[in-house]
């Protein structure tokens, strides 16, 4: 059995054009983890969904039961494969997350998904908190645009920046091509 797990995050409707809260380059990043969603599946690794709703009336967003709130058709997930919903931007927070990775015997989360500088941060950050080995796979994460003191922050600059912290001590960062190839030509653990 693999030690690996692809979590793909709060990869939902509203987040694709059409829906609430439209990202930045969310329709290649989605391209991007639903390649990685293929090989995962073909290398037998264990594959989670993280699917986040807002508790109350007033969602700005990933309302409950809503059509926006459901995993994007892209990276759809398998009736064998688990989804965790979180109300939370930290996944692992009041989530069965962490104990369905230690049931498995999971070392290493390959993370993709949204937003860069939310829900990704945040469980990358946990992840490797709790003593997991993170992946991010940059490209296959999405963010949106920012402002902060009256200064506009383009989403890919928001990216740059948070992807660029993460890597500093935190996770390994790759490219999708490039984590394909590296996952194809290493030895299997079992």
């Amino acid at each position: 059995m693999s030690r690996r797990a692809l979590v793909i995050v709060d990869m939902q409707n509203d987040y694709f054009p059409g829906g609430k809260f439209v990202l930045a380059g969310v329709e290649a990043a989605a391209a991007n983890a639903a390649r990685l969603l293929d090989a995962a599946r073909a290398a037998g690794d264990l594959v989670i969904h993280i699917r986040h709703e807002f508790l109350g009336d007033d969602a700005p967003f990933f309302a409950p039961a809503s059509d926006g709130a459901r995993i994007h058709p892209l990276v759809l997930n398998r009736g064998d494969e688990r989804v965790v919903l979180k109300h939370h931007v930290n996944a692992f927070r009041q989530t069965d997350l962490k104990a369905v990775l230690d049931g498995q015997g999971i070392e290493e989360m390959v993370i993709a998904g949204a937003m860069s500088h939310m829900c990704i941060d945040g469980i990358t950050r946990a992840a490797v908190d709790f003593g997991y080995k993170a992946t991010v796979i940059h490209d296959a994460v999405a963010t949106r645009d920012l402002a902060f003191n009256g200064v506009a922050v383009p989403a890919e600059q928001v990216h740059a920046a948070f992807m660029a912290a993460l890597g500093v001590a935190y996770a390994t960062l790759r490219s999708t091509d490039d984590f394909l190839a590296e996952s194809a030509t290493a030895p299997q653990a079992s």
